[in-house]
């Protein structure tokens, strides 16, 4: 016998199984539990175009020859009631006769909004809404904020000494922290929709900005920052595996079909100075499914992106060791009082092998 809790978080587990596999579809979570309170069934979303994960726990209990009618639905988002690439996740339940629906958050998508509860609510289902909100929420942050805001979620991650130092004056900067921190920001790569870097860091670190140290169903979305478009045909962020799309602030015919002919996309999004309108790409990249942006770029990029007051996390491993003189995280500035300074909240402080893992996020 389980309690609604235990079930809404055995539902959120499951939810976990869909990061870097969903995308750009929320991360979903769904435990069938019969009359008695054992479960029958589990499931998680698929892959875009897969089942939901309603229709996986319901599969579930089929192929253990139970029966869903009169169980109790535990799910960590609003149940879908729109046609999209798959049927309505409600209609699913509906037909199958479940008596009751308890889910975590309404989902935000304006094609569903709460009509995914009416439909049930119409139906005779008892629904029930508020379990664990602020978890699923969470593990889903970066959906909500496309919805609600048109834009990703944009988390800055950065590899820092005791002192602030990203790297020491003359660029090294391989490496600050342990393989724990390393492997954990693979992680983080991998939740995302898409991983970002200027061209200042293609040009001086050659990385491939891929997910390698954790195992992952997919590759994100690779996107530099080239406002000339100045990014080398050799450099090795335009190998495979997965997809490749480049911000430039004109049109240059040639040098853009040459990355096209390698596989990537070029998209011109240009400010008034001539630069990559970073406002304007967000929504882009928003348009094109985009949850969470991943930001691992270098100090003049990090500062513009602050700068301009698009940065919602903060992903910081600091080490323990003083570098002095170097790089600094992010070049914006200088301030001549305290209070004009970027306020932040620690969300959370972890250690990761011999470094600390800080999220933080801005207080407004």
């Amino acid at each position: 016998m389980h309690d609604s809790d235990e079930l809404m978080r055995e539902a959120l587990a499951l939810a976990q199984h869909a990061v870097g596999l969903s995308e750009p579809n929320p991360r979903v979570g769904c435990v069938i539990a019969a009359s008695d309170g054992h479960v029958i069934g589990r499931g998680h979303t698929q892959h875009a175009g897969g089942p939901h994960a309603e229709v996986m726990a319901l599969r579930d209990a089929v192929e253990h020859g139970e029966i869903a009618a009169g169980a109790t639905v535990y799910v960590t988002l609003e149940p879908c009631s729109h046609h999209g690439r798959t049927p309505p996740c409600c209609d699913a339940l509906i037909n199958a006769r479940v008596a009751r629906v308890v889910m975590a958050i309404e989902d935000p998508n304006p094609l569903v909004a709460g009509q995914g509860a009416a439909r049930l609510r119409a139906a005779g289902i008892d629904v029930v809404t508020g379990l664990h909100a602020q978890e699923s929420r969470e593990l889903n942050i970066g959906f909500f904020s496309r919805m609600e805001r048109q834009r990703p979620w944009v988390r800055m991650k950065a590899a820092v000494s005791l002192d602030g130092r990203t790297a020491l004056l003359n660029g090294v900067s391989q490496w600050i922290t342990g393989e724990a921190a390393r492997a954990d920001g693979h992680a983080w790569r991998k939740r995302a929709g898409a991983v970002l870097t200027g061209v200042g860091t293609v040009l001086d670190d050659d990385p491939r900005l891929d997910v390698r140290l954790v195992d992952t169903p997919r590759q994100p979305l690779r996107v530099i920052v080239d406002s000339r478009l100045e990014t080398p045909a050799t450099a090795r962020i335009l190998a495979p595996p997965g997809k490749v799309l480049i911000y430039c602030a004109q049109a240059h015919g040639d040098r853009q079909a040459a990355f096209e002919s390698q596989g990537a996309d070029v998209a011109v999004a240009a400010n008034a100075n001539g630069k990559v309108d970073l406002s304007a790409m967000l929504t882009d990249l928003a348009r094109r499914g985009i949850n969470e942006l991943h930001v691992e770029a270098g100090h003049k990029l990090n500062g513009s992106f602050v700068r301009e007051g698009l940065v919602d996390e903060f992903l910081i491993y600091m080490a323990p060791k003083l570098l002095g003189a170097g790089r600094e995280l992010a070049a914006f500035g200088p301030f001549t009082a305290l209070e004009d300074s970027l306020e932040l909240r620690y969300v959370s402080v972890t250690h990761i092998g011999s470094d600390l893992r800080i999220l933080a996020r801005p207080l407004t």
